[in-house]
């Protein structure tokens, strides 16, 4: 144990020092907050830390940012809020983190809890309330019980599946004197799959015509890439990717068949639905569903850190649980001899779905149509370069056309699909990665949700492009609505003027004025630095190319 650790076995120290050198004994770099008085002794603390604090302007952005730090790096992520308040706009975060697979750790204060002069004034359940969407919601209650449970919030927060754990710290408990020791944090090794299903697993393999792989957001966090990649080469399946699982295997690979952006009825479900077996790595149910199980049709394999949670569109007959890469590895030593699959049909599809989708990518319309701005977005970007999606409709749009050749460099969520996360992620990923070129792309409504982090993103003196589309409505709903059936009414709205709203917090603010301009304007921005507004209007009368009304009708459906 280190002269660290072993210090505070020797004296009595506040419980709040004690808490700071437990989140610093964990790696923490950061911690993003909007701190209240209940914090005020925790953030003495910090104040002498290796530990940065990173100030935001409300709690939800604190809380994206710190949730993508644990999406990005495997290590959780810290934000900091007050009680009450501070503590319930942690909820949507919370639950972003919990869908969506990010460690995340939040510490939200409290008033003493030994004797109270304030009645029940600000207090909530805030422990109770969080317990549904967290791997651990818990109050300290003493200061001996820091190391522990600091420890334990961040081996639960981490380990797959990864989540959210709050820890509530009240202010008479931070400000104890204790004498408890550190626990020294250890790596996680996980268990490797039984080789008598791994076994059953080849079996169903090399039984199979048209096996298809799908790779999934559980691939994207624990590093499988070289794993899967080389088992796809080496057995030559095809595969496909859900929404989250973009860039775990190069999309250049001529074995890629493309996202599966909705549940069904799309183009790449034509060989979806003709497969004999798909190869399920690292998806689970809480992603929106990228194919539909059948009774009596083709058979599945899970391959998972985890068994599968079944639902009534996903029930594997074989479940390979385990460690994600050696499993994969392992899987694919038994089937070096395996490689003449028919592909055929798959060629067909794959040109097929090619064609389709990038029509407009060269478009001259303004508005800009969708496919235009990815292509153009792809174009400036590098392969190890990010980009950050809101959420709206344009998603969907960005998770078919845009080709992704390295994992987390494109993050979306695809889980909890919730507004407002999407200019906080840009912003961790800008402060974590300043050599790469890193966009938050935005629809309008998304955008305000959190706007006024713009002038966390300019404190923090980060290089980011900010792309708000902009359609004057909430356009996801008004494309459902539409394909519904519904009267169009009720989801427009007005916006200020986006150019000079970014010049206000002194960021460069630039409209987009031609199709043409859209590519100079991301490079010139780009290159200049600092933190950059692009108003881009958006034309998404496109969207109903979205439904493939007809595919059934055109497509014979194997």
């Amino acid at each position: 144990m280190s002269e660290q650790l072993k210090s505070h076995g020797a004296g009595s120290v506040k419980a709040s020092d004690l808490f700071v050198k437990a989140l610093e004994n964990e790696g923490v770099e950061y911690i993003f907050a909007v701190p209240g008085e209940e914090n005020l002794d925790l953030l003495d603390s910090l104040r002498t830390s290796s530990i940065k604090l990173v100030l935001t302007r409300h709690e939800q952005g604190a809380a994206f940012m710190a949730a993508t730090y644990g999406r990005l790096t495997g290590k959780a992520g810290v934000c900091m809020a007050t009680l009450g308040p501070g503590a319930t706009n942690f909820a949507t975060p919370a639950a972003y983190a919990h869908l969506g697979g990010f460690p995340l750790i939040m510490i939200t204060g409290q008033k003493p809890i030994k004797k109270s002069k304030q009645g029940q004034f600000q207090i909530v359940d805030i422990v109770g309330l969080f317990k549904p969407i967290c791997k651990l919601s818990k109050q300290i209650v003493s200061g001996n019980s820091i190391p522990s449970l600091v420890r334990e919030a961040f081996r639960l927060a981490e380990e797959e599946r990864p989540g959210a754990v709050l820890l509530e710290l009240p202010e008479d408990v931070a400000a104890e004197m204790t004498d408890a020791d550190l626990i020294p944090p250890h790596r996680r090794y996980y268990a490797v799959a039984d080789d008598a299903v791994l076994d059953l697993a080849a079996d169903l393999i090399k039984a199979s015509k048209f096996p298809l792989v799908l790779v999934g957001a559980g691939a994207n966090r624990q590093h499988a890439r070289e794993a899967i990649s080389n088992f796809i080469e080496t057995t030559q399946i095809p595969f496909f990717t859900t929404q989250m699982g973009k860039g775990v295997v190069d999309e250049d690979s001529p074995l890629f068949l493309g996202t599966a952006a909705l549940s069904d009825d799309d183009y790449l479900h034509r060989y979806i639905h003709h497969s004999d077996l798909i190869i399920n790595i690292g998806h689970d149910v809480v992603e929106k569903p990228p194919f539909f199980m059948e009774k009596g049709g083709q058979k599945v394999i899970h391959i998972n850190y985890k068994s599968a949670q079944v639902d009534p569109v996903y029930f594997p007959q074989v479940e390979v649980v385990g460690d994600l890469a050696l499993s994969i590895d392992h899987l694919g030593k038994k089937l070096v001899h395996k490689t003449n699959f028919d592909l055929t049909l798959f060629k067909e599809v794959k040109a097929d779905v090619h064609t389709k989708i990038y029509q407009g990518c060269e478009d001259g319309h303004f508005p800009i149509v969708p496919q235009r701005i990815v292509n153009d977005i792809r174009s400036v970007m590098g392969e190890h370069d990010i980009i950050a999606l809101d959420n709206g409709v344009y998603k969907i749009w960005f998770a078919r056309n845009y080709h992704t050749h390295q994992p987390n460099t494109i993050l979306l969520d695809n889980a909890l699909a919730t507004m407002g996360a999407g200019l906080p992620s840009a912003m961790l990923a800008a402060l974590i990665h300043p050599e790469r070129r890193v966009m938050a792309i935005c629809g309008d409504g998304g955008f305000m949700m959190n706007s006024q982090e713009l002038e966390t993103a300019l404190r923090l003196k980060l290089n980011l492009v900010v792309m708000v589309l902009n359609d004057g409505s909430y356009g996801m709903i008004r494309w459902k609505q539409a394909g519904g059936g519904h009267p169009d009414w009720g989801l427009e709205f007005g916006n200020p003027d986006f150019v000079a709203y970014a010049k206000s917090y002194g960021a460069h603010g630039h409209r987009v004025e031609s199709a043409e301009q859209l590519k100079s304007t991301l490079n010139s921005a780009f290159n200049a630095g600092g933190v950059h507004l692009i108003d881009v209007p958006v034309d998404y009368s496109n969207n109903k190319k979205l439904l493939i009304d007809d595919l059934r009708k055109n497509h014979k459906v194997h």
